[in-house]
């Protein structure tokens, strides 16, 4: 793979894994990527899995011809990036760390180490000489852990970014929607934190980027604009795709009937894109994205246990814990005796931002009947003429933010007992916005 005259790409592709962090189906693998920059010093960009060491080790002799490394850069610790550090330092003895502070104390907790005699501290705007490159660090506090750093190569304008831009999938499975299989990495692994997203890119706005080279997935060159976009949507929550989400369980087989009915009122009404899922058989991931994909969402299940099916509660959660928000909300509910789920799901998305929900809950005893038909009629009518125009939020002009992660809260004094909703740090971690 080439990626500028200086730069080499030494990483490894996994076709070994089934479950990417344990709950991501891969089903194309994953690549785990690694850089070398080549100039009067030598930077490598992160390490590799651990069942890829010997790999990774030979792709980094074979770009060095020789050489020795003077830098290892780090720029995030989770084990698939970081594993390897140790070897490394252990194999290139007059090479040194460069990485953040807290990465520095991440090390001691997976390594037993901090390299301390070996160790270059890195922060915001400091940057690193090379030769003919200057590296310039961009600190991208929980994007998506708070020890993140980006470096941009101001000679060959390429951004190394991390886990930032990054999908599932090896290098050497030919995938032509990358939009695809890195949505569903995004908002499964960095979708909680649209905010501080948001401030790289405002970062990533200001500097002349040519390619970008994230951790995992393929080096962008081309239409960088279409990824930035992409980026810039998935970050503020935006709607991405015109059409209609469906998601729903069924016992037995009931409530699917009216989500089929539904669908096809939806596609009368002029509706041209409808998507259904069942949450006990579609890849829950997928529909997650599908969900922040989509602006109108309908939710149908049944009450289970005095509250709902357990697929819809596992849903709602991963919703909810990923900032879920700006969303047309539609409710499906049935209930032989006590129909409690309408209630119970939007209980459940109480704490979301700018969901507007439907006048229209369609409510089934059991099975459809004349006025549940009619219900699903009056639903589809109303999902497909939208929202009404929601009051402008008033954002208060005061505020507290997180020094570790950037989380911003607002309002004129913080809580008692006051803990950051997204790095769980206590209340003496925040300061003033300024």
């Amino acid at each position: 793979m080439f990626i500028t005259n200086d730069i080499k790409y030494i990483g490894v592709n996994d076709h070994e894994l089934d479950l990417f962090e344990g709950q991501y189906v891969v089903e194309n693998g994953m690549a785990y990527n690694s850089y070398v920059i080549m100039d009067e010093k030598i930077a490598v960009f992160d390490t590799v899995d651990a069942n890829f060491t010997e790999e990774w080790l030979g792709n980094l002799a074979g770009a060095l011809a020789g050489r020795q490394p003077d830098y290892l850069i780090v720029q995030h610790m989770e084990p698939d990036h970081s594993s390897n550090i140790r070897v490394f330092m252990e194999q290139y003895g007059g090479a040194r760390i460069v990485s953040s502070a807290k990465a520095f104390k991440m090390m001691a907790n997976f390594y037993g180490t901090e390299f301390d005699d070996r160790k270059v501290v890195i922060k915001e705007g400091d940057v690193l000489n090379l030769g003919k490159h200057e590296l310039h660090f961009i600190a991208a506090p929980m994007v998506h852990w708070p020890e993140v750093m980006m470096t941009y190569d101001a000679a060959d304008k390429v951004l190394f970014s991390a886990d930032g831009f990054g999908k599932f999938g090896a290098l050497d499975v030919e995938e032509d929607d990358w939009a695809c299989e890195a949505r569903r990495y995004y908002f499964g692994i960095v979708g909680k934190f649209g905010g501080q997203v948001q401030k790289v890119l405002e970062k990533a706005a200001g500097l002349d980027i040519q390619i970008i080279c994230p951790l995992h997935g393929p080096v962008l060159s081309e239409d960088l604009g279409y990824y930035l976009d992409l980026y810039n949507t998935w970050s503020s929550y935006g709607v991405e795709s015109e059409g209609i989400m469906i998601a729903y369980t069924s016992v037995y087989g009931n409530t699917k009937k009216a989500v089929e009915l539904l669908a096809d009122k939806l596609r009368e009404k002029g509706c041209e894109n409808v998507v259904v899922n069942d949450l006990a058989r579609d890849d829950m991931a997928e529909v997650v994205e599908d969900a922040f994909r989509y602006g109108t969402i309908v939710l149908a299940t049944t009450t289970y246990n005095g509250e709902i099916f357990p697929f819809m509660r596992e849903f709602i959660d991963h919703l909810t814990e990923r900032n879920f928000q700006n969303r047309f909300i539609g409710l499906i509910e049935n209930g032989s005796w006590a129909p409690m789920a309408a209630k119970t799901m939007k209980e459940k998305l109480e704490g979301c931002r700018n969901l507007t929900f439907a006048n229209t809950t369609v409510r089934i005893h059991s099975a459809l009947n004349d006025e549940s038909r009619q219900q699903i009629d009056d639903l589809a009518a109303e999902l497909v003429k939208g929202p009404a125009e929601p009051e402008p939020e008033v954002k208060s002009s005061k505020g507290f933010v997180c020094t570790i992660c950037g989380y911003v809260y607002e309002g004129d004094v913080l809580p008692e007992g006051f803990t950051c909703p997204l790095c769980r740090q206590p209340a003496d971690v925040f300061e003033p916005v300024e």
